[in-house]
């Protein structure tokens, strides 16, 4: 299998074409299933200015799309005027998750925790798919031959052979690690004065085939949980350890080592109902296990890390996972830039979401009054030939 139907780039224009027509062929149903989800809510909740933009802009990107519905992208130019269409799309969601979050923070009188943690694990699962189809496309318009533009293409061929549109398939995640460490280490030593260190062992040298920014995002969260905890337990003389495991060939899920908490369905961009091609099971994956010495996550606490509502016990009143009036400034203060979505406080539940998508997961193992281990299954989007 190969993570793309349209072949390795520079794609012909004949190919790209084809990619242009298959990706307008799942945008709208997508859209269309995500502006149910929402008119699905309570009616009060919905009519609150935040999640009715979000709605609002998913209609309008619905309302964009549907014109092509009734044509066929069959030269260059409507290829052009279609991409310009997926780019703007892209831009429009980019702030989506931190703006519904703040709306239904905004309306914890009528909808509850768990309702909202439902809504948003299903509608992150969407949302990640429907921007990774739109920005397949778009990364292969740019490495495409009648487009190559070595400057604004994520694939610039033949610089980098080993992507495929936004998918790199010889992702080294030891180099992710080291990069994403740098600058979380420099957050910490911002705020702290301290600049943990971190060490990577295991077979650092291990490469599988991923989309580069899902791993960064996942890293990221990992490393600023891990960072921090081991910064405010005083453990600083104590690296935080990170092993990186690759799945044996032909490792079928029941001989895993590791169990991760998987749901009953992971539909994909590469694999589900509305999907781009099957999941190979056999595609190798990797384990990597965070370790650090921060002390552990306190019992109590424990049962709602993967809730999106929980933040932190603002007072002895706080009913655990509860919502909390602290996240509503958390996320209005991550809402001002393009990243805004790695600054909520929902780094758990989001980077989980990150990781199932292809059907990996992420288990938490800690030891109250020690340390935590940190547990996260990839899987490789598929065996490249």
């Amino acid at each position: 299998m190969s993570p793309h139907r349209h072949g390795r780039p520079p794609l012909s224009a004949e190919a790209l074409l084809a990619s242009a027509r298959f990706t307008l062929s799942l945008l709208p149903i997508r859209l269309a299933h995500r502006i149910q989800a929402l008119r699905n809510l309570p009616y009060i909740v919905v009519s609150n200015h935040n999640i009715r933009k979000i709605y609002n802009n998913y209609q309008h990107s619905l309302s964009t799309l549907l014109p092509w519905q009734g044509r066929t992208i069959s030269n260059l130019d409507d290829e052009i005027r279609f991409t310009e269409v997926l780019a703007e799309l892209v831009q429009t969601h980019t702030d989506t998750i931190p703006i519904l979050a703040r709306g239904f923070l905004e309306c914890r009188k009528y909808i509850s925790a768990a309702e909202v943690t439902r809504f948003l694990d299903e509608h992150l699962r969407a949302r990640i798919g429907t921007r990774l189809v739109a920005e397949q496309h778009i990364a292969l318009h740019f490495s495409s031959t009648p487009h190559f533009d070595p400057a604004a293409s994520p694939t610039p061929c033949p610089e980098h052979p080993s992507y495929i549109g936004v998918i790199d398939t010889a992702l080294r995640p030891a180099s992710t690690i080291d990069s994403c460490g740098g600058f979380v280490a420099d957050i910490c030593e911002l705020n702290y004065g301290v600049r943990p260190r971190w060490v990577v062992d295991g077979e650092p040298d291990t490469t599988f085939a991923f989309v580069p920014m899902h791993l960064e995002y996942i890293v990221t969260e990992l490393l600023k949980n891990a960072f921090r905890a081991t910064v405010e337990n005083g453990m600083n003389r104590e690296p935080v350890v990170i092993t990186i495991a690759p799945e044996p060939p032909n490792l079928s899920p029941q001989h895993g080592t590791v169990h991760l908490d998987l749901p009953h369905e992971t539909r994909g961009v590469f694999g589900g109902a509305d999907a781009i091609a099957p999941l190979d099971d056999n595609a190798p994956g990797v384990t990597i296990r965070i370790r650090d010495r921060g002390g552990g996550i306190n019992p109590d606490v424990m049962p709602h890390i993967w809730g999106y509502s929980f933040t932190t016990f603002v007072d002895d009143d706080e009913v655990p996972g509860a919502w909390s009036d602290d996240a509503l400034g958390v996320i209005s203060a991550a809402s001002n830039g393009a990243s805004s979505i790695a600054g909520l406080g929902y780094g758990l539940p989001l980077s989980r979401a990150y990781a199932e998508y292809f059907g990996g997961g992420i288990g938490v193992q800690s030891l109250y009054g020690w340390g935590t281990d940190v547990y996260l299954g990839l899987k490789g989007v598929g065996k490249i030939k």
